[in-house]
């Protein structure tokens, strides 16, 4: 379970991500709304919790242009705003609880792990994924298609895990580096396209349709199967 902790105030994300990491969470830190955005539009995260107040984007509109463009992981915001109405303005926006700081990290795991007990999407449960005519299953780490089924390295399955997710969409490459390795990570980006290419592999293996397009300059498109000709 990948959690994204959107959050400015560098001091409490030194808090919170060992505490994450010991309840058995993995999380990855952004400390503004903007990157948050096209980390929280990735796919890549099945929770994320939010401050409300945030640099060059603020929480409240971060959540509400991202539900506009389909992301539906839960969302906890956090904020020191904790009258009822600034309440009602995060849950309205979007936001599925919200937890006034300062709080004990006791109940912001209980209410994160309230949230990621909750029902997923029909076409995917915690650990299964289905794309067009694939299958990904990330506790596993495989891939089912119409004719086989492979196993996938960590990496390669967490990068098909943001193509799965937003399939169709434009990955930019900085979002897939951040997304799979690390906002910190210092990784070259030919290693993000030997991955990609490895995937291409995978897809060819398990007898899919679906095809990973290159958009130049800019990043990745997965192309489910049935999709591929009309952005040929």
């Amino acid at each position: 379970m990948r959690i994204l902790l959107i959050e400015d105030d560098e001091a409490l994300c030194q808090v919170l991500q060992p505490t994450l990491q010991a309840a058995g969470f993995a999380s990855d830190c952004c400390h503004n709304g903007a990157d948050g955005l096209e980390l929280l539009r990735s796919g890549y995260y099945d929770a994320c919790i939010l401050d409300r107040m945030l640099p060059e984007l603020d929480g409240l509109r971060l959540l509400k242009h991202a539900r506009a463009d389909g992301v539906r992981i839960p969302v906890l915001m956090l904020t020191a705003l904790g009258q009822v109405g600034d309440r009602v303005d995060g849950l309205d926006a979007g936001a599925d609880d919200y937890l006034a700081k300062p709080f004990d990290t006791r109940e912001l795991l209980a209410r994160l792990r309230a949230l990621v007990r909750r029902p997923a999407d029909l076409n995917e449960t915690a650990h299964r994924i289905v794309c067009g005519d694939l299958v990904l299953d990330t506790a596993q780490q495989t891939l089912t298609g119409p004719s086989a089924t492979v196993t996938l390295s960590r990496r390669e399955c967490d990068l098909l895990t943001v193509f799965c997710r937003a399939p169709g969409r434009l990955r930019a490459r900085a979002v897939l580096l951040g997304s799979v390795w690390g906002s910190d990570a210092d990784i070259e980006e030919a290693s993000l396209d030997s991955y990609v290419s490895f995937i291409r592999r995978r897809l060819n293996a398990v007898g899919s349709r679906a095809v990973i397009r290159t958009v130049r300059g800019s990043g990745y498109r997965l192309l489910p199967a049935g999709e591929e000709a009309s952005h040929a």
